[in-house]
């Protein structure tokens, strides 16, 4: 007999997918002419149908229903949704990007992002009261990194294929790209600073465990150690906290990471490029292979505890060291990884929407939080996190920001996402549960929930709707697109909608201006190029040559004609 069968995965299916129908049906319009991406319709979608409105979506109901399941389910969403993302990501930059912008990566990585922790964490002492400066520091790390997600949507949607420069576009995506797996330094040094502080009964839990191990017996010794999580107070001051800051997060979370994307990224480099010449690989597979690459590194990377986010990214962009693989992609005509990065953006945010935890927001009896407090600190994140540190140090990389006006861009559209709350998500494991620490821990597992979502949606709904309000305003002001870098595209069909950076050739082709992809990186652009060659520095293999060119040239030409 026929029955109903409402179950949660039956309505997390039937939602999303409908979702992903009705935004398809309309999603030029959305797209390339209202300039919303993904991420803000579904996390409103989210919000409507989540726990606190529709009650359709409640995490707490899937699969087993154990109570509190819902954060393991979040750290497992956002892990993969980012992971396979930053592969995507990384293998789309041009080849040998990181190595030749070093000195710009290290900047964006370094002194830039720790100006973004300590300014973020002094907005948190601002406004969110009962926190320490430890606590706001850890709050703090978790939303320090710029979102690779939606950093990826504005480095190359198209109101950048209109009117942002490639090279700003290029240090945006891979900014944010490594900085999201390299927000763990931040964390781990201020978790460690609490963890070993030197109070009145740190270590003693740790003292009475050693005396039981003591009398059991290495067995004994050995199941406390696989029992007992390094959490709460462990005493030893800031010299035991510098050292397994160096040791644990440096060595092994950091430096064993890119070690590891980097020989896996580049082994997979070799290794599709030998089945590639001997036509072992389909289509398929080839366009498949970031994204179980992916997977790979985000279930290897996970078992052994080292950074999965960032060793993606390395072994994205190895994947593409010698830019063959891109290469290869484009004369493919890909649309399978652009259609996982869609379908992962509408999954993950949807499911964000779903547990933001509106009923903490204002809780001035507990954790002191109001929305008045959680506005304030919205704007003054906004404005402080990171526009002060892209102003004080953009003239330190003149080919990548040429003036003020891309370094406010740069340092507005910092956006904070999923990044953040796989962070989040991570800390809790860090820290005793809310109740089981002393009173500094207990304030920070209170306030770090809803802070971090907080900021979170705020960041979505700003900067998504940011773009449609700079369009408007460069519309009104009449600043003219950008025509460079002109190449001419093939049709993929006669019914694909124009891109907002091209216009029609004939029937068949495209001329597209100012793309984000491309697969060898151009020499000329670098500081020094004299001594030697450019073209014996940086090999361009057949990019570059003088009949290709010409052919550009023309191109070009013809458009102006046109116009």
């Amino acid at each position: 007999m026929p029955s109903l069968d409402v179950s949660e995965l039956n309505i997390v299916l039937g939602v999303l997918g409908s979702f992903i129908i009705l935004y398809g049906v309309i999603s030029v319009k959305i797209k390339q002419v209202w300039y919303l991406g993904e991420a803000l319709p579904a996390v409103l979608l989210g919000v409507i149908l989540g726990p606190i409105a529709a009650k359709f979506l409640d995490s707490e109901r899937w699969g087993s229903a154990e109570k509190g399941q819902t954060n393991e389910i979040t750290l497992g969403v956002t892990r993969v949704m980012i992971g396979v993302q930053l592969v995507i990501a990384g293998y789309q930059l041009p080849a040998k990007y990181n190595w030749l912008r070093w000195k710009e990566m290290a900047l964006c990585l370094l002194p830039i992002m720790t100006i973004m922790w300590l300014c973020t964490t002094l907005c948190m002492l601002a406004t969110v009261p009962k926190v320490t400066l430890l606590a706001a520091l850890v709050i703090g790390s978790c939303v320090t990194c710029t979102d690779p997600i939606l950093s990826q949507a504005i480095a190359k949607g198209p109101f950048a294929d209109k009117y942002v420069a490639r090279p700003l576009r290029e240090i945006i995506s891979s900014e944010a790209g490594a900085n999201d797996g390299f927000g763990f330094p931040f964390l781990m040094l201020a978790v460690y600073l609490i963890r070993h502080a030197d109070i009145p009964g740190a270590g003693k839990k740790e003292e009475a465990a050693g005396a039981v191990a003591e009398a059991g017996g290495e067995a004994v010794k050995m199941l406390l150690a696989r029992a007992e999580e390094e959490v709460g107070r462990l005493g030893g001051g800031v010299g035991e906290a510098m050292k397994n800051w160096f040791l644990e997060t440096w060595l092994y979370i950091v430096l064993l990471s890119i070690v590891y994307g980097a020989v896996l990224g580049y082994g997979s480099c070799k290794v599709v490029k030998y089945a590639l010449r001997r036509k072992w690989i389909d289509s398929e597979s080839y366009l498949l292979f970031p994204a179980a690459l992916g997977f790979f590194l985000v279930g290897t990377c996970g078992a052994i505890g080292t950074d999965d986010l960032l060793a993606c990214f390395v072994a994205g962009n190895a994947l593409n060291w010698d830019g063959e693989y891109l290469e290869e992609t484009e004369k493919r005509h890909d649309e399978v990884n652009s259609c996982i990065d869609v379908l992962l953006n509408f999954g993950g945010f949807m499911y964000i929407g779903t547990i933001i935890p509106w009923s903490e927001f204002n809780d001035p009896d507990g954790t002191g939080l109001t929305y008045g407090r959680l506005i304030a600190l919205g704007v003054l994140v906004i404005l402080f996190r990171r526009i002060p540190s892209i102003l004080l140090t953009y003239k330190l990389m003149p080919s990548v920001c040429t003036d003020w006006k891309e370094a406010l861009f740069m340092g507005y559209f910092g956006p904070i996402g999923a990044g953040a709350v796989f962070y989040l998500e991570h800390s809790r494991h860090l820290f005793p549960k809310v109740g089981e620490g002393d009173e500094e821990e207990t304030n920070l597992a209170k306030a770090i929930g809803p802070v971090v979502y907080w900021l979170v949606l705020f960041s979505i709904v700003v900067h998504g709707l940011s773009i449609p309000a700079l369009n408007i305003i460069y519309t009104y002001m009449g600043v003219k697109p950008i025509k460079e870098d002109s190449v001419e595209i093939r049709r993929v069909s006669m019914r694909v909608a124009t891109p907002v950076n091209a216009v029609p050739a004939d029937q068949d082709t495209f001329i597209a201006y100012n793309r984000f992809s491309r697969p060898v990186f151009d020499a000329s652009q670098l500081p020094v190029v004299r001594d030697p060659p450019s073209r014996e520095m940086y090999p361009l293999d057949n990019y570059g040559d003088e009949k290709d060119r010409d052919r550009r040239r023309t191109i070009r030409y013809a458009e102006d004609n046109r116009m």
